[in-house]
């Protein structure tokens, strides 16, 4: 070891020694022969290979086939307007998800003495996350432009329960409730009936809010501002509703904001630019409040669901069948989403399973945002 170190300490002191300049030839200087410029050069392909570089920016558009980002582009030839009132297709409570069972579960999932407020409850998303509070224990009030859909669904909530729970000692109360979320008037008039009819809010899911499928050129302003109107600004001002009131009563409480998968992404073909950016919106909001709110014991969340599969949707696809290939090929599960598949997220977020999570937007959609 001895030798080896004494070898090493010899050849590193006659490298220092040698003398640098020995080491360097004189080279003279040569003009440049290669001239520089900003533009990219093309290269002649080999004929006998594929022709790989047509695929990349040397290469036209279409150069490599009429496949060039076809499923990453929206389509203008695809316009879906949101229905009319009198022409949305009801939704009818999910059936066997409730009722008693003796399979063990945390108890910080009740939400056994809570009253929920869901916005658009009459139907769709709305009516499955209203069912899942009823099913978890809570008192509910659901709130819809539609007053008379909305005490159908509530009826109907009512009737379920009691099907799958007979003999229960106690029915959950569940009201019906007219507002127009983008009227502040009229959030502030909803909620102080709801308040007189359960005495409290403990919780609020605001699932008030529509798509429409329009190029940004052709989209009509006014239908843009109803579309921002219902999902950014009934969110806000409900949301700001309950915040108030919890804060009067000196009391916790959880809202849920639903987004959308939209917020995150720019779904492809059909074109909904306004959407997309109202629920980008929503998410932020939902980031926003939960910072200013956090010292009063409020926490505020978002789910962004993925596509789901509710009455309207399919009304769409059966109106655009080739929507529905397209839409699965770029889901990694393969699957569009059910409307259930969202009770034990808006259930989880609602209650004290979730006391440190706030500020967060959880994602249900099958794994769309992670391609």
């Amino acid at each position: 070891m001895f030798r080896s170190h004494l070898v090493r300490q010899v050849v590193r002191a006659a490298r220092v020694q040698a003398p640098r300049a020995a080491s360097k030839t004189k080279q003279q200087a040569v003009p440049p022969t290669r001239q520089f410029s900003s533009a990219p050069r093309r290269f002649d392909k080999e004929p006998d290979r594929d022709n790989v570089d047509a695929a990349t920016t040397s290469g036209e558009p279409g150069e490599s086939g009429d496949h060039e980002g076809q499923y990453a582009r929206t389509k203008d030839d695809i316009r879906v307007e949101y229905p009319e009132e009198e022409d949305l297709p009801p939704s009818m409570p999910v059936q066997g998800r409730g009722g008693f069972h003796f399979k063990r579960t945390l108890a910080a999932f009740s939400l056994e003495g809570r009253v929920g407020v869901v916005t658009g409850g009459a139907r769709g998303l709305g009516l499955v996350m209203a069912q899942a509070l009823v099913t978890s224990g809570a008192d509910v009030a659901i709130v819809d432009m539609n007053r008379d859909e909305a005490q159908r669904s509530a009826q109907g909530l009512i009737d379920t329960f009691k099907a799958e729970n007979p003999g229960a000692d106690k029915i959950p109360k569940v009201t019906a409730h007219f507002c127009d979320v983008s009227s502040p008037t009229s959030v502030n008039q909803s909620l102080a009936e709801i308040i007189k009819v359960h005495g409290k809010v403990d919780n609020l899911v605001t699932s008030a809010g529509f798509t429409e499928n329009y190029d940004a050129i052709s989209y009509p302003y006014d239908r843009m501002q109803k579309l921002w109107g219902v999902n950014v600004d009934g969110t806000y001002l409900y949301a700001v509703a309950v915040g108030k009131h919890l804060m009067e009563r000196n009391a916790p409480g959880s809202i849920v904001m639903i987004g959308s998968m939209s917020g995150s992404i720019v779904n492809v073909p059909q074109p909904q630019a306004p959407y997309n950016a109202a629920k980008a919106a929503v998410r932020h909001l939902a980031s926003s409040l939960a910072v200013e709110w956090a010292h009063a014991g409020i926490r505020v969340n978002c789910i962004s669901p993925g596509y789901m599969l509710t009455a309207l949707t399919k009304k769409i696809l059966d109106d655009n069948p080739d929507l529905q290939k397209q839409w699965t090929s770029l889901i990694p599960v393969g699957k569009m989403g059910r409307p259930e598949d969202l009770m034990g997220a808006v259930t989880f977020l609602a209650s004290d399973a979730s006391l440190y999570v706030t500020g967060a937007d959880l994602r249900v959609d099958g794994a769309y945002t992670c391609t």
